[in-house]
């Protein structure tokens, strides 16, 4: 598996995309039709399948990280984390996910179809 990371730039509040991305009715407003909690484990449902991920660590306001269970790998997550520039006070949607060599492109491509859709829901 290969490591990618990739950043989009959002227009809405931090706290408004911490939602979106750490809460049962945020993520399944762009990234799948449905999510289920129980505990620690976030069952994510899209048309005819489901993917069960652990919460393996988040910050309030910063970042989320999942395990995929299907994915043998320990080391292995997606993580989305909020950047804030100090600057420019812009803020940013980190994407770090791990992929088959041959499909980073691929996945790459539909972090930005999934990005696309978020940023339509926060009107950013």
């Amino acid at each position: 598996m290969e490591k990618f990371k990739i950043e989009f730039l959002v227009h809405c509040s931090p706290s408004i995309l911490y939602n979106m991305i750490s809460t049962p009715s945020g993520l399944s407003e762009w990234f799948s039709d449905d999510v289920n909690i129980k505990g620690d484990q976030y069952t994510f449902l899209w048309d005819d399948s489901e993917e069960v991920a652990t919460l393996v660590r988040q910050k309030k306001g910063e970042y989320i990280r999942f395990h995929w269970e299907e994915h043998d790998e320990e080391d292995t997550y997606l993580e989305l984390r909020i950047k804030i520039d100090e600057l420019t006070k812009e803020v940013a949607l980190i994407v770090t996910d791990f992929a088959d060599e041959e499909d980073v492109e691929e996945a790459k491509m539909l972090w930005e179809n999934q990005i696309n859709d978020l940023k339509h829901v926060v009107g950013s």
